[in-house]
C-alpha cells in the first residue's frame, strides 16, 4: 500500500487490535495489496479523506498479505475492500475501486 500521507496508519495482524478495534470514534480501514492495480488507483482518495477529515476519522491501511489473520477474521475476499469500524464493531463495508464520495457515504 502506498500512502502518502501522514495521516493514514498502516496496521498488521499484530496492531490491528490496537489501531482499529480499541480507536476512539469512527476507523475507516483500507484493506488492499502491494499487487493490486485498483487498490494502488484508490490510495489517492484514501490520502484525502484522511488529510480532510484529522480529528474525525482515523484511516488505516491493512496489507491483505502483511495481516492474514485479520483479513480473513473479516472476510476480505477481495482488494480494495475499504469497512468501517466503530466501537470495535464493523458497521458498514464497500468492496471494489469507489469514489471518495461513495466511502464518505458508509461514515
Amino acid at each position: 500500500m502506498t500512502s502518502k500521507s501522514s495521516n493514514v496508519t498502516a496496521a498488521d495482524d499484530g496492531s490491528f487490535e490496537a489501531e482499529v478495534l480499541r480507536a476512539a470514534g469512527p476507523v475507516l480501514v483500507d484493506f488492499g495489496a502491494r499487487w493490486c492495480g485498483p487498490c494502488r488507483a484508490l490510495d489517492p482518495i484514501i490520502d484525502r479523506i484522511a488529510d480532510e477529515n484529522v480529528g474525525r476519522v482515523k484511516v488505516v491501511t491493512v496489507d491483505i498479505d502483511d495481516a492474514p489473520e485479520v483479513s480473513a477474521r473479516y472476510g476480505v475476499r477481495g482488494a480494495p475492500t475499504v469497512m468501517v469500524f466503530e466501537g470495535g464493531e464493523r458497521r458498514a463495508q464497500r468492496v471494489g475501486l469507489t469514489t471518495k464520495e461513495n466511502l464518505l457515504k458508509l461514515l
